[in-house]
């Protein structure tokens, strides 16, 4: 039978650093290399993925979480676009609270809140010019209607007379109280002040209730046209005098009762010229009447 025992015999290879320099050819592979490998590569990806966001829109979300975000400058489209940026609601309880005052809510405050608007006030006045100039134009033919000699013309001039007087109104009245309080402002320290834009938006919003008013005079009844006319004056009034009384309180007393008074004369100049240029019966009964009366001045001249 063959022999079948073994004869195992074990051989000393080295030291690792010799066996490493007697192969030139081979490959080392460590632990080392296969965990910094899969790093290097989760790096390169973070570059990558670095790369494909975009620096724009990373600049521009940086500047707005830090709050140094630069405005539009004033001569371009966003710089007013900003005035435009309001809801239906917004306007909607701005115009409530136009026409509704309440002795402890300040309309700038309350209402505005540091976010004045421009699309309410437009509006409201462009809505208040053409309500005049149409109901004038109706109350006119109403007036005149079943006289023989009366022919109906539309008087196209009282659109532009009526949008110069309101739009006035809603922007030299403002400027001149901004600029009278700006300086009572250096003159004596005030807690409460207002910007341009709140007492433009603040005019603007207490002229809405002038429009229901305006079709009112409608009807040929003065009466009717004149307790309209006390009611948007004393409703409207009172928003402004309570807007602006936080702002000149502190001030010397004539001070006070000059700003107020101003105030609520120049609104009823508003109300009043209105009612009488585009409502008044004056003109047309004058008409009416004027070739009849030069008709009868003729015929008696020529008996003598």
């Amino acid at each position: 039978m063959a022999n079948t025992d073994f004869h195992l015999q074990f051989q000393d290879f080295g030291d690792d650093a010799d066996l490493m320099a007697g192969s030139t050819g081979t490959t080392r592979i460590t632990i080392d290399d296969h965990t910094t490998k899969p790093q290097k590569q989760r790096r390169v990806a973070g570059v990558a993925e670095e790369d494909e966001t975009d620096p724009l829109e990373s600049d521009d979300t940086d500047k707005l979480l830090s709050g140094q975000k630069k405005n539009a400058p004033f001569w371009t489209f966003e710089y007013y676009q900003t005035f435009f940026d309001v809801d239906t609601s917004q306007v909607k309880d701005r115009i409530i609270g136009s026409v509704v005052p309440w002795p402890g809510k300040n309309f700038v405050r309350f209402y505005i809140r540091n976010n004045p608007d421009l699309y309410g006030p437009f509006w409201i006045c462009a809505t208040l010019v053409f309500a005049v100039a149409v109901s004038g134009n109706i109350c006119s033919f109403l007036v005149n209607y079943g006289q023989p000699q009366y022919k109906y013309v539309p008087e196209f001039r009282k659109v532009t007379i009526a949008a110069t007087a309101i739009f006035s109104y809603a922007w030299f009245v403002p400027l001149a109280v901004w600029g009278f309080l700006m300086w009572r402002n250096s003159k004596i320290s005030q807690t409460v002040s207002y910007s341009f834009l709140e007492i433009v938006c603040v005019y603007g919003y207490s002229l809405s209730i002038y429009i229901p008013a305006v079709v009112l005079w409608i009807i040929p009844s003065e009466p009717l046209r004149w307790c309209s006319i006390i009611l948007a004056l004393c409703l409207s009034g009172s928003v402004l005098i309570l807007t602006f009384w936080p702002a000149i309180r502190d001030d010397h007393p004539r001070v006070v009762i000059a700003v107020t008074s101003t105030i609520a004369v120049l609104h009823v100049l508003l109300a009043v010229g209105c009612k009488a240029y585009f409502f008044s019966t004056y003109e047309t009964t004058e008409n009416a009447s004027g070739p009849a009366s030069v008709t009868k001045g003729f015929l008696t001249t020529k008996a003598h």
